[in-house]
């Protein structure tokens, strides 16, 4: 499978506002995306991702819920991280730790692609399956972000230049 961008929806559905990654990629599912883009719900499976990051791409967008003090609930976030300088420990509320991810990425012989986080403050991640209404209302939103940083950092795939003798 030829891939040039992994949107990678990572969260726990069963915690509230931790299952806005999930949503946001279910819901651009329904958008048709270019060939070469691949958007997969990894939940918290972070070492199913790390093995995904095997394959060479061109980007890699991460769609989290992230705890941001000082910030309202529903708050969206395009953050572009530098992983050399990346804390261990827990970025996001679900325990999945990205910078162990991307550290076993790089242990099983990943090249990482430039990432980008797609965050939403929570407002709750207690045991629940709904998303609050602060988050809920900005998911769409979340959608679009991802779409434009598709638009704007991906070369098309298969697309040949035109040639004029």
């Amino acid at each position: 499978m030829s891939t040039s961008a992994l949107i990678a929806g990572v969260g726990n559905i069963f915690l509230g506002d931790d299952g806005f990654g999930p949503e946001v990629i279910r819901r651009i599912r329904a958008h048709p995306l270019p060939p070469g883009i691949t958007a997969i719900d990894y939940g918290i499976r972070g070492l199913h991702l790390a093995y995904d990051l095997m394959q060479p791409l061109e980007l890699l967008i991460i769609v989290d819920a992230l705890m941001r003090p000082g910030h309202a609930p529903g708050t969206l976030f395009a953050l572009e991280p530098d992983l050399a300088s990346l804390p261990g420990g827990d970025q996001s509320p679900h325990g999945m730790d990205l910078p162990a991810v991307f550290a076993q990425a790089r242990a099983l012989g990943a090249a990482m692609p430039p990432v980008r986080i797609v965050g939403c403050v929570p407002k709750s991640v207690e045991e629940r399956m709904a998303l609050s209404p602060q988050v809920e209302a900005v998911v769409d939103d979340a959608v679009t972000i991802v779409l434009e940083l598709l638009d704007r950092e991906i070369k098309p795939v298969g697309k040949q230049p035109e040639v004029h003798p």
